[in-house]
């Protein structure tokens, strides 16, 4: 009886928890939107002055920028890089989450920038979205659980059995 009870606990946590996923996806997606706003607010004069003196290529104006007899054009080339760097990445990055859910979060897994998802999990804020990636997952996530518990008892209640005390089935899912 007590196993039940646990099994319950357990797949219910594992349910609000799996929930969590797409929430956290999304809360990714609007601070990559966020900053991607905010390096192209940035660019924008740069890009301005790319087009009337360099045909719009920002890389002819951090050459020219690099090229230059002043210094502090010289030094203004670096900063200027970088920000046409991070406006390329934090563009690759949102094109790779135009995908499905499941897709997003193996890129996030395996490719997500690493500062952007450690940001969004400093700042992360709990919610229980009741969308249908959220609620998917969160029941993928229960039954995952439940089935590894399942199988992680399954030797447990057939050694009990062998030895000459039968076990009640604990598990609904046997008698289907």
């Amino acid at each position: 009886m007590l196993y039940r009870y646990l099994l319950l606990v357990l797949a219910g946590t594992a349910l609000l928890l799996g929930i969590q996923i797409p929430n956290f996806v999304d809360q990714y997606q609007k601070r990559l939107d966020a900053h991607l706003v905010e390096v192209e607010t940035n660019l924008r004069g740069f890009q301005q002055i790319a087009d009337r003196f360099d045909k719009g290529s920002l890389d002819a104006l951090i050459a020219r920028h690099e090229a230059s007899s002043d210094p502090a054009f010289r030094a203004e080339a670096v900063p200027l890089r970088d920000m046409v760097e991070r406006r390329a990445a934090f563009g690759a990055e949102a094109l790779a989450l135009q995908a499905p859910m499941p897709q997003q979060v193996v890129h996030l897994v395996l490719r997500g920038n690493r500062p952007l998802i450690a940001e969004t999990r400093a700042a992360y804020s709990f919610n229980i979205p009741l969308t249908r990636d959220a609620v998917l997952a969160g029941a993928v996530s229960a039954l995952a659980v439940v089935l590894v518990l399942e199988l992680l008892s399954w030797p447990v209640r057939r050694a009990r059995h062998r030895g000459g005390v039968p076990v009640r089935s604990t598990s609904r899912l046997r008698d289907l």
